[in-house]
C-alpha cells in the first residue's frame, strides 16, 4: 500500500498504549488517548484511518466511543479489543458503533498488524469510490448541459440553412436548380432527425427519473400532433385510445421518449405496395400500470431478428431507414422507469409493442 497508515488507539491503561506505539510505530502513523474523550477530540482534527479502542474504559466504554464517533466523523475503519466475552457488548458495537472487527486481549502484534491494514485497505477504497462517485455526478452534470447546449447551437444554424433553401425555391424555376434545394431540404431534414434521436436518446439513457403526474390522453394529442407535421400520414388509418381513471406518476421525457420512436418505427418500416396502413396506440392505466400497446401492419421483422432488435445500433431490415437506436432507447427507459417491454411480430403482417409500466413514487 503506498498510504501511510494513520490509527487512533484509546485505552484507559498507560502502559498499553506506550506498548501500542513501540510495537508499530515503525510500520503506521500512531495516536493514542487516554480515554473516550480525548480519543474524540483526535478524530476530530486528525486525519484517522483505522481506530481501535478497548471495550472497558471507566466513563464511555469502547461501543459508547464508537456511537458518538459516527456522529463526528464516520470514516475511519473502527475496530473493538475486547478481553471478556460479552455477547450483548459485540452486538451493541455492530448495531451501534459500526465496528469493522474484533480482537481479544491480549492482542497478538501480527494479528493487530494485518487488522490495521486491512482496515486501511477498506477505509482507502471507500475514500477513493467517493472521489470517483463525485467525479462522476459532476461529469453528469456537465453533459447534461453540454448535449443540451449542443442541440441548441446545432438546430439554429440548421434551420437557417432550411429557411434559406425553402425561399431560394421559391426564386427558382429551373427544375435542375429545385432538385439540388431538395436534396439539401432531405439532407437538413435528417441532420436534424438525428438530433433529436440524440437528444432522445441521452434522455433515456442517461438523466435520472423526473417524477410527475402523467396525464396519458394529453401527452398523447401533443404526441400526434407533432406526428402528424412530421410525417406524411394521409394514406394511415390512425386508432388512438386512452382509458385512464386514476392517478399515475412517471417521466414525462421518457414516455415521450417512447411514443416518439414506437410511432416512428410503424411508419418508416410499412410495406411499399398498396393497400391500407394501421397504426393503433392504445393507452391503459390500471391499479398502478400503464399498459402502451402499438400495433402496425408493416413489413414486421423476422424471428431471427426479434432478439437482437433492442440492441444498440440493430436494424433488422436492409430498408434505408432508421438509425439502429428507435428500440434501444424505448428498452433503455423503459428499463430505468422499473417496467418491461414485449414485442411480437410476423414478417409481412405487422409488429405489436407492449410495454408495461408501473407508477412510481412522485417523491
Amino acid at each position: 500500500m503506498d498510504h501511510k497508515i494513520n490509527v487512533l488507539y484509546i485505552d484507559d491503561e498507560d502502559n498499553n498504549l506506550k506498548s501500542f506505539r513501540a510495537s508499530l510505530r515503525k510500520d503506521f502513523k500512531i495516536f493514542t488517548a487516554i480515554d473516550g474523550e480525548e480519543g474524540l477530540k483526535i478524530a476530530q482534527e486528525e486525519e484517522v484511518h483505522v481506530v481501535i479502542a478497548d471495550q472497558r474504559m471507566p466513563g464511555m466504554t469502547g461501543t459508547e466511543f464508537f456511537e458518538k464517533m459516527v456522529r463526528i466523523n464516520p470514516d475511519p475503519i473502527r475496530i473493538l479489543l475486547t478481553g471478556y466475552s460479552d455477547i450483548a457488548s459485540v452486538i451493541d458495537a455492530i448495531n451501534k458503533g459500526e465496528v469493522y472487527r474484533f480482537i481479544d486481549k491480549p492482542w497478538n502484534i501480527e494479528q493487530i498488524k494485518n487488522s490495521i491494514k486491512n482496515a486501511a485497505d477498506i477505509y482507502f477504497m471507500r475514500r477513493e469510490l467517493k472521489e470517483k462517485n463525485q467525479k462522476l455526478q459532476k461529469l453528469h452534470t456537465e453533459m447534461n448541459q453540454f448535449v443540451y447546449s449542443l442541440s441548441h447551437e446545432l438546430r439554429g444554424p440548421l434551420m437557417s440553412i432550411s429557411g434559406v433553401s425553402k425561399l431560394a425555391k421559391m426564386e427558382v424555376s429551373d427544375p435542375n436548380v429545385l432538385e439540388f434545394f431538395e436534396m439539401i431540404d432531405t439532407a437538413t431534414g435528417k441532420l436534424d432527425d438525428f438530433i433529436y434521436k440524440m437528444l432522445d436518446f441521452y434522455r433515456s439513457t442517461k438523466i435520472d427519473n423526473k417524477i410527475t403526474e402523467i396525464h396519458f390522453r394529453e401527452i398523447l394529442d401533443q404526441q400526434m400532433q407533432a406526428f402528424k407535421e412530421k410525417f406524411d400520414l394521409s394514406g394511415f388509418h390512425l386508432d388512438t385510445q386512452v382509458n385512464q381513471e386514476t392517478l399515475f406518476f412517471s417521466d414525462d421525457a421518457k414516455i415521450r421518449v417512447i411514443l416518439n420512436n414506437l410511432f416512428s418505427n410503424a411508419v418508416q418500416f410499412q410495406k411499399d405496395q398498396p393497400g391500407e396502413k394501421r397504426i393503433s396506440l392504445t393507452v391503459n392505466v390500471h391499479e398502478g400500470k400503464a399498459l402502451i400497446v402499438l400495433e402496425d401492419n408493416g413489413i414486421g421483422i423476422d424471428e431471427r431478428h426479434r432478439e437482437e432488435v433492442f440492441n444498440l445500433f440493430t436494424r433488422a431490415t436492409q430498408k434505408n431507414v432508421g438509425t439502429g437506436l428507435g428500440l434501444y432507447m424505448v428498452k433503455e427507459a423503459v428499463e430505468q422507469m422499473g417496467g418491461q417491454i414485449f414485442l411480437e411480430s410476423e414478417i409481412n403482417v405487422g409488429t405489436t409493442v407492449t410495454v408495461s409500466l408501473p407508477s412510481m413514487n412522485k417523491d
